[in-house]
């Protein structure tokens, strides 16, 4: 379920209250979030959030007008841990696409050897992990700068733009690698393919991070004399 509307803030997001307090290797979230769809069944929960025995998430169903067959809740977060592991989707699912496509390629064999082997299968896990790590330290160093006051807008919107992208594209090649195997539903490539394409929509579309990122260079640049 994608959490972001609150009692008193929607599109407008800056007006949200919702907190994740980190503490050691975990997140502590408080704060309630409305209309959540599918608030009421999922596993998963993606909060927005502000970063300044069992959890509980209390949830009550909203009576809509319409939709009704959309589990719509209210969700209220108390203390809720969440391992900081967790917190980029965009890396955790490329890195999901590259093991699992490492681990068929070394299954599946053609022309008496494992896929692992041939040159060009060897060249798209080179590139998926080349890209997994990139990512995965952009946002690290988004992170980071958060951690130390600094103003994080610029790492920030090219760790959410690039890790989407390279999700997309792991996605892609790992159907790719899987072949017509990857095109079928009992394996697990397709869903991750099918999964990876909200990330360059939702919290900001790939293009709007981009707009956000020239924005900022150009700040850079006035700054250093440049333009």
């Amino acid at each position: 379920a994608y959490c972001v509307t609150e009692p008193g803030a929607g599109s407008d997001v800056a007006g949200l209250k919702t907190r994740a307090e980190k503490k050691g290797d975990e997140y502590i979230i408080n704060g309630s979030k409305m209309w959540i769809t599918n608030g009421g069944v999922a596993n998963w929960y993606f909060v927005l959030t502000r970063t300044d025995p069992d959890p509980k998430v209390p949830t009550t169903q909203e009576q809509n007008m319409g939709q009704r067959a959309s589990d719509t809740r209210g969700i209220t977060f108390e203390d809720v841990r969440v391992p900081k592991e967790v917190a980029a989707t965009g890396v955790g699912l490329a890195q999901r696409a590259l093991d699992e496509a490492t681990k068929y390629s070394m299954e599946r064999k053609t022309f008496g050897k494992v896929i692992a082997q041939h040159q060009m299968i060897m060249a798209m896990l080179a590139e998926m992990a080349m890209n997994v790590e990139l990512a995965r330290i952009m946002t690290l160093k988004s992170g980071w700068e958060v951690d130390n006051g600094k103003r994080n807008t610029f790492s920030a919107s090219i760790a959410k733009a690039f890790a989407a992208d390279i999700a997309n594209k792991a996605a892609t090649d790992c159907v790719q690698i899987f072949g017509g195997c990857g095109y079928n539903t009992e394996y697990p490539a397709e869903k991750l393919m099918r999964d990876a394409k909200i990330l360059q929509i939702y919290e900001g579309t790939a293009q709007i991070q981009r707009m956000i990122i020239a924005r900022e260079w150009f700040g850079r640049a006035k700054q250093n004399g440049l333009i």
